[in-house]
């Protein structure tokens, strides 16, 4: 039974868009029906492929966007210029365009309220702590409304690097436990924080060690590798921390 669960993960699936609309002026948010998906965890992916006319084919990965509890596959795509697939998927996809997905992939980087205790004891729960760089916030976008969907106890916080206001993705998902960062631009009133996450910001914002988060950092290469340096620094063990480098190695924040 297993065996046969996971290779129907495996296989490429049909999905239809239903929706491709701009979140901000570089991402887009792609809803699919996918017939035969077998649901997945919060913080988990899928693999898209492409096929041309000619046969050949590009695929890249994606976070899911959306909590298990939503009946459409949402993904969301930064447009790259220089890209080969990002480009295609933003400014060509239109509903009832067909697309080969295969998933739900991973099991490192996930979160889901079945989570919210260990070995079964109340007093056993444990905070989490999510720490997202710019698009990287999508798997994150997953386990918060999951969290908000299910009446989850867990105590959950956000701290979410973005470079402007108009960067800022799925405000609608967003709640009072996410903390907002503006690395580049700052509109008139702003309150919120600025300034690219730092030690200062970890300590100030974030879990303490001493309540022994769960922590999970998703971001480009250089400031997952750099939050977590840090997160250890100020004394979080490094089994606690989960990390998933998304996009390139630059640091767009």
């Amino acid at each position: 039974m297993a065996r046969a669960a996971v290779q129907r993960r495996l296989n490429w699936l049909r999905a239809t868009v239903l929706e491709n609309r701009p979140e901000t002026a570089r991402v887009h948010r792609l809803l699919f029906d996918v017939p035969g998906w077998p649901g997945h965890l919060p913080g988990q992916h899928v693999d898209l492929r492409l096929t041309a006319e000619d046969g050949y084919t590009a695929q890249r990965s994606y976070s899911v966007a959306s909590a298990p509890e939503d009946p459409r596959l949402h993904l969301l795509v930064e447009r790259f210029e220089s890209g080969e697939v990002s480009p295609y998927l933003t400014d060509e996809l239109r509903p009832g365009d067909l697309l080969e997905l295969r998933g739900p992939i991973g099991g490192y980087f996930v979160w889901s309220s079945a989570m919210d205790q260990d070995g079964g004891q109340a007093e056993g729960r444990r905070p989490v702590q999510l720490i997202a760089g710019g698009a990287g916030v999508a798997p994150f976008l997953a386990m918060l409304d999951h969290h908000r969907r299910t009446g989850g106890s867990t105590p959950v916080r956000l701290l979410y690097s973005a470079r402007t206001s108009d960067d800022v993705l799925a405000r609608d998902v967003l709640g009072p436990q996410t903390t907002i960062t503006l690395t580049r631009e700052t509109p008139p009133g702003w309150r919120g924080l600025t300034g690219r996450i730092d030690r200062r910001m970890l300590e100030a914002q974030t879990f303490a060690p001493t309540t022994r988060p769960r922590v999970f950092v998703c971001g480009p290469t250089s400031f997952v590798e750099n939050t977590a340096t840090t997160l250890v620094d100020l004394g979080h063990d490094p089994s606690w921390i989960r990390l998933e480098r998304f996009g390139g190695s630059g640091d767009p924040t």
